[in-house]
C-alpha cells in the first residue's frame, strides 16, 4: 500500500480568516450583543466557557468562543458574569468571585481574556449541534459548510478514524439525533478531505460528510451483526488476498455495559458503504476503543492493535486470533486463570516479557486481577505510568499510541481519573511506559477514550492533534453542559512546550566487548544494542533536551571502561544525557519546577571494586556486592526506575504513515 497522495501539513497554523466560510448574517445579528471570549496566550476564540449571570443564566461559547447575548430585561443594563472553564482560569476579584461586569447594548461587543492552565489547547467541538450556533446568530464567519446540524446529529461517543483511499475516514460509537432520544446504535461514519488537498487546517476544524440514511440521519455503519449496541475499534487499512486495500475494523456486539457476547473482524463494503462482518468470534472481552499503529520487525508489517496485541498487517492474519501476538510475562501459552497462572521468571525471579502467539492480553483488568491474586507484583507490569510532577503513580485507562517523529519516540495520549487527559513518552511501543504529565483536567466532568489523529500532526510532530469524548457519564457532573455534551472536542499540543520535557530510560549496557555502559535510546539506536541492554538503571533528561538547572553528563574512557563524568572528554561535546545537580539546593535558594523536587528524584553514585576493574552506576545507597565502593558523593541527582521488569519492544520500527 502506498498513500504517497496523504496530504501531511508541514507548516505552522495559517491564517484562519482566509478559510473561513461566509455565513449570511442573521436577521436579528445586529440586535445581539456579541461577547468573545479568548485564549490570553494565543488570543485564539475559546469554547465550552461559561458565562452565568447572578440570577443563573447560564450560556456557553461556541467554537469560536463567541456568546451571542440577547436577553430581555437585561440589554443596556450592567450585568456581571461569572466566568468558568475546565482547564481555563479567569482571575479573583477582592470578593473570590471570577467574573467580569459588561453593558450589553444592541449591535454592540466585548472580549475577555482567559488564562488557560491546560497544557494542551482546546480547540472546537467536532460532532453534534450548534457548533457555531451564537457565531451563526452574530453574523460571524465560521469554518464549516454546515455549522448549526450535520446529519440531525446531536451527539455521538468514541472516535476512530483512519486514512483510506484519498480520504480521512470516521467512526463513532452510539449517536444520538434530533427527533427522538434514542438513536443510531450500530455505528456512525462520515469523511473528510486531507488539510491541504481540500480539507481545512487541523486547527480550524472538520468538515465531515455523514453516511445517512433515507431520512437523512447518520446511518448505522453496522446494521446486521446482531442484537444489541454495536461499538466499533480498531479500524485499520490492509491488503486482501489479492493486493487491494481494503477497510477494516473490530466490532463488539453488546447488551449494555458488560462484555461483548460476540466479536467481528468488520470488512467496508465500498459499494453499500457499510461494514460487513469477515469473522465472528463468540468471546465476551470488554470493548476496549483500540487504535491501531503499524511497525516493521524483522522485515514484517504488523498491526499493533495496542501497544501490548499485534498481528500481522494482512487480511488473512486479521481473520484468525491464532496468529495474534501479546506482549506477556504469563508462561506457557499465555493463557490467564487467576490465582493459578503461571508467570514466566528469570533466573533471578523476575518476570520476563515477550511476544506469545495465541496468549492473551495483558489489558488492565487482567493485571489487575494478577496482582490481586499474588501472581505480580505492581512492579511487575509492563506499564507503570507515574506524575512526573509529584511522582504519584496512576492507573492508565484508554487511549492511543503513535510514533512521533519530532520527540523521535513513541508517544501515548491516555486517559486516567475522569477527565483528565496524560501525555507519555517510551523508547519503544511497549515501553518503558513510566513518567507522564497531565495536559488536560475537566473540573467535574469526564473526557474518556481520547486518540491522536497522527495524519493531523504538524511541524514534523511538534503539534499534535486529539480528542475524546466529553461526557457528564462516569463523572460527578450535577448538570449536563448544552450542546457539547456527549460529543467530541479537539484539543492541540505543542511537543515543545518545556512542560513535556519527561525523564527518558538510561540503560545499562553490555557492549561488545562486554563492558558495562550507560546510554539513552539514541546511542542505544545509532550503535545497534538493544539486544544487550540489561536494565533500565534510571531515568533522565535526553542528551538534546537540556534546560535550566541541569548538568551534562559526559561518558569518558578510564582504564578501558566507561565512567560518568559532568566534564566532557577532549573532542567530544555531546553528552550521554542531563541530569540535576548532585546536591538539592537549600530551601530558601530552591525555585527549581516541582518535578525536580518530586520523591522520584534520588541520587546516583559511582560504585567500584578495590582495583578499579568493575564500575556500576545505581540509584540504591548501598548494593548487596560488598565488593563494590561507594562515592562518598553522588554525581548528580536523577529520577528513580519504578519498574522490576524490562519492558522493551526495540526491533519494532515505525512506519511514517507516507510510507503506509
Amino acid at each position: 500500500m502506498n498513500h504517497r497522495w496523504f496530504g501531511r501539513v508541514t507548516g505552522g497554523v495559517p491564517c484562519a480568516i482566509g478559510l473561513f466560510f461566509a455565513v449570511t448574517a442573521h436577521p436579528a445579528g445586529q440586535d445581539l450583543f456579541r461577547i468573545t471570549v479568548v485564549d490570553d496566550q494565543t488570543g485564539r476564540g475559546v469554547p465550552l466557557v461559561e458565562l452565568r449571570t447572578v440570577n443563573n443564566i447560564s450560556l456557553w461559547t461556541d467554537s469560536n468562543g463567541i456568546i451571542a447575548f440577547d436577553e430581555p430585561g437585561l440589554m443596556g443594563q450592567e450585568v456581571y458574569f461569572h466566568i468558568k472553564s475546565h482547564g481555563y482560569e479567569y482571575p479573583k476579584d477582592g470578593f473570590g468571585n471570577r467574573g467580569v461586569k459588561l453593558k450589553p447594548t444592541r449591535g454592540g461587543s466585548a472580549v475577555i481574556k482567559i488564562k488557560r492552565i491546560n497544557i494542551a489547547e482546546r480547540l472546537y467541538r467536532v460532532t453534534g449541534q450548534g457548533i457555531y450556533r451564537d457565531s451563526v446568530l452574530a453574523g460571524q464567519p465560521v469554518p464549516l459548510k454546515e455549522p448549526a446540524l450535520n446529519a440531525r446529529v446531536t451527539g455521538q461517543d468514541t472516535v476512530i478514524a483512519t486514512p483510506y483511499r484519498g480520504k480521512i475516514y470516521w467512526f463513532w460509537g452510539d449517536t444520538e439525533r434530533v427527533s427522538y432520544p434514542l438513536g443510531n446504535f450500530a455505528a456512525s461514519g462520515a469523511t473528510s478531505e486531507f488539510p491541504g488537498l481540500g480539507g481545512l487546517d487541523p486547527g480550524l476544524g472538520v468538515n465531515l460528510t455523514y453516511f445517512i440514511d433515507a431520512s437523512g440521519f447518520s446511518k448505522a455503519m453496522c446494521p446486521d451483526f446482531g442484537e444489541g449496541l454495536q461499538w466499533i475499534e480498531g479500524v485499520m487499512t490492509v491488503p486482501d488476498e489479492n493486493g487491494r486495500e481494503r477497510l477494516v475494523a473490530r466490532v463488539s456486539s453488546q447488551k449494555g455495559l458488560v462484555p461483548a457476547y460476540a466479536w467481528h473482524l468488520a470488512v467496508f463494503n465500498d459499494l453499500k458503504q457499510v461494514f460487513e462482518s469477515k469473522a465472528k468470534w463468540n468471546i465476551t472481552e470488554g470493548h476496549d476503543s483500540s487504535h491501531p499503529f503499524r511497525a516493521r520487525v524483522g522485515g514484517i508489517e504488523y498491526l499493533y492493535l495496542y501497544p501490548n496485541w499485534r498481528v500481522k498487517a494482512d487480511l488473512k492474519s486479521l481473520a484468525g486470533l491464532k496468529n495474534y501476538e501479546a506482549f506477556t510475562c504469563v508462561a506457557g501459552d499465555g493463557g490467564v486463570n487467576g490465582g493459578a497462572t503461571v508467570i514466566d521468571r528469570d533466573s533471578e525471579g523476575h518476570a520476563r516479557y515477550s511476544w506469545k502467539p495465541g496468549a492473551a492480553r495483558l489489558h488492565p483488568g487482567r493485571i489487575r486481577e494478577l496482582v490481586g491474586a499474588g501472581r505480580l507484583k505492581p512492579e511487575e507490569s509492563w506499564i507503570q505510568l507515574h506524575d512526573f510532577e509529584s511522582g504519584a503513580p496512576f492507573d492508565a485507562g484508554r487511549g492511543s499510541v503513535y510514533w512521533n517523529e519530532f520527540r523521535r519516540r513513541w508517544v501515548m495520549i491516555v486517559s486516567a481519573a475522569p477527565g483528565e487527559i496524560w501525555f507519555a513518552e517510551a523508547d519503544t511501543p511497549v515501553g518503558p511506559w513510566v513518567y507522564a504529565r497531565r495536559v488536560v483536567s475537566h473540573d467535574n466532568y469526564n473526557f474518556y477514550n481520547p486518540t491522536q489523529h497522527p495524519f493531523f500532526d504538524q511541524d514534523s510532530g511538534r503539534l499534535i492533534y486529539f480528542e475524546g469524548t466529553y461526557t457528564a457519564s462516569f463523572s460527578g457532573a450535577k448538570e449536563k453542559t448544552p450542546r457539547y455534551d456527549y460529543n467530541q472536542v479537539m484539543y492541540r499540543l505543542a511537543l515543545d512546550d518545556p512542560r513535556l520535557n519527561l525523564p527518558v530510560p538510561v540503560y545499562r549496557v553490555n557492549d561488545a566487548g562486554r563492558k558495562t555502559r550507560y546510554l539513552t535510546r539514541e546511542a542505544i539506536e545509532r550503535e545497534r544494542l538493544w539486544n544487550q541492554i540489561e536494565e533500565v538503571a534510571f531515568f533522565a533528561l535526553a542528551p538534546n533536551r537540556g534546560r535550566s538547572g541541569m548538568i551534562p553528563i559526559f561518558e569518558q574512557k578510564e582504564g578501558g571502561q566507561a565512567v560518568l563524568r559532568d566534564m566532557p572528554p577532549p573532542g567530544q561535546t555531546h553528552p550521554i544525557f542531563f541530569a540535576l545537580p548532585p546536591r538539592t539546593p537549600s530551601a530558601g535558594a530552591d525555585s527549581s519546577p516541582p518535578e525536580d523536587q518530586s520523591p522520584d528524584v534520588t541520587p546516583l553514585y559511582d560504585y567500584r571494586d578495590a582495583g578499579e576493574h568493575r564500575r556500576m552506576y545505581s540509584t540504591q545507597p548501598n548494593l548487596e556486592d560488598e565488593s563494590l565502593r561507594r562515592s562518598a558523593e553522588p554525581i548528580c541527582r536523577v529520577w528513580k526506575n519504578p519498574m522490576r521488569v524490562l519492558a522493551l519492544d526495540g526491533e519494532a520500527g515505525p512506519i511514517p504513515l507516507s510510507n503506509q
